[in-house]
């Protein structure tokens, strides 16, 4: 069953359940691109929007309060998630988002008619155009939609995952402060460190991208409500873009504010990039953190194995009882993608042409899921590899033992150029340290056990 639902171009057939008008069906059949559907999370900000407007154009007198009503009770329940099927729309659309923004419109407005008593759908009593859209363009609402969508998901969702990964990294980083280990650089032995330390370099490197993607979200609070087409605000009245953004920011809990210039808002979309940028950063801490934890956990009886990563699943379909590092391996991969994605965003929004970016679902779409998929990666890891990750305490100090580096504690006694020789022979004859520099003759026993001490070369002005 269908109904007929017009639009500037003309009439269209519409299927009789939706509540969408003509130009979402026409968005449906021009565009079947892909399956990647403009984000929820968008189309619920483009409702915070309509409900937002529709108060604020009450108050000044825009709508009549009937119409505001109707327009905030069908808003809530997009709000409420009772009409996420109504919106089908893809991505890969105009590159202001218009269709979505319609889609919205006319979803609203068509839910509003049969609120009022009407059939579903149509204009009467309330017009997608004239009274859900009022005092709105797309070119301005659209990228308001873009900032609300990700700032709620910062902070809703991925730094509460970043301190819940973090926190888990410190609560293991002091438990093992003092089990000294063998550093590595450049994958090969180096001097003493403690596998606490070496966890506290991941919590460092976390709190740097939090701080980092904090810092960008000031601007992102500014939003270009009230640009209207081109940034000139033409149809709104004055001061809305000012209410909008104070009605928005009650309505969200979020400091909200309006874009100190449309113009800017509307053509480029630095904000966001650099909030991109920011999640860069994080991708890559989090593919260090997985790829040395990989690493450490190598084995169990050819490689590093001082690291026992939680046995999650079987590791393969052939090789009967082994156990991989999946965990990491999915966190790589989704640092990967976000890496690709960051690079998309700086492309897309570098295309500001003249007064408008059309690029923006693209941004927004690849934005959000860096954001889910930082943020589920931080839960999923934590919960899931370093909760249960633990260390292999007697394959660390026979790692410890053996190892060549030792030796650097020896240079301000014996010099370089001697202490180098110690190492070179202990590596190729197969000795230990203490063994090749008695043999040269350069130190006695005692002398080697009050200077090579492991736990004395693990911080700066101590010396044994």
């Amino acid at each position: 069953m269908s109904r007929i639902e017009t639009d500037s171009i003309g009439a269209i057939e519409v299927p009789s359940e939706a509540y969408w008008g003509a130009q979402t069906q026409r968005s449906l059949l021009n565009f079947a691109i892909g399956e990647q559907r403009m984000p929820l999370a968008v189309v619920h900000a483009l409702a915070l929007i309509k409900k937002a407007a529709a108060r604020v154009n009450d108050r000044i007198g825009e709508l009549p309060p009937e119409i505001s009503r109707l327009i905030e009770q069908a808003a809530d329940e997009v709000l409420a998630g009772q009409h996420d099927a109504q919106f089908p729309l893809v991505v890969w659309q105009t590159g202001s988002g218009t269709q979505s923004n319609m889609n919205v419109n006319e979803v609203i407005a068509g839910r509003a008619n049969e609120l009022a008593g009407n059939a579903r759908g149509g204009k009467s009593p309330v017009h997608p155009n004239d009274h859900v859209n009022r005092a709105q363009s797309s070119n301005d609402s659209f990228p308001t939609a873009m900032h609300i969508a990700a700032l709620q998901a910062v902070q809703h969702d991925l730094l509460p995952a970043i301190a819940e990964l973090s926190g888990g990294l410190a609560e293991q980083a002091a438990r093992h402060m003092d089990l000294v280990k063998t550093g590595r650089t450049h994958l090969m032995d180096a001097t003493p460190i403690t596998f606490g330390q070496e966890l506290s370099a991941f919590v460092a490197q976390l709190d740097y991208a939090e701080r980092a993607i904090r810092a960008t979200l000031p601007a992102v609070c500014e939003l270009a409500q009230g640009g209207t087409a081109v940034g000139t605000g033409l149809n709104a009245p004055h001061g809305f873009a000012e209410a909008m953004a104070a009605e928005l920011a009650a309505l969200a809990g979020l400091p909200f504010v309006p874009a100190p210039n449309k113009f800017a808002a509307l053509s480029g979309h630095e904000p966001l990039t650099s909030l991109s940028g920011a999640l860069k950063t994080l991708a890559v801490a989090l593919m260090k953190i997985a790829n040395d934890l990989r690493l450490l956990g190598s084995g169990p009886r050819a490689g590093f194995a001082e690291v026992r990563l939680p046995a999650n699943e079987p590791g393969s379909s052939i090789m009967p009882g082994k156990v991989n590092p999946t965990q990491c391996e999915a966190l790589s991969m989704l640092a990967c993608q976000v890496l690709g994605n960051d690079a998309t965003i700086a492309f897309a929004a570098s295309q500001g042409h003249l007064q408008l970016n059309v690029f923006k679902p693209v941004i927004i779409h690849n934005l959000l899921q860096s954001i889910r998929l930082l943020a589920d990666g931080c839960r999923n890891f934590n919960q899931h590899c370093i909760a249960g990750m633990e260390p292999d305490a007697r394959q660390m100090a026979a790692h410890l033992e053996r190892g060549l580096m030792l030796v650097t504690a020896l240079n301000r006694h014996i010099g370089y150029d001697k202490a180098a020789e110690i190492a070179k022979k202990a590596y190729a004859e197969d000795l230990s340290l203490r063994e090749a520099a008695l043999q040269l003759g350069y130190l006695n026993n005692e002398q080697f056990d009050a200077w090579v001490r492991p736990q004395d070369m693990l911080e700066s002005g101590q010396h044994g």
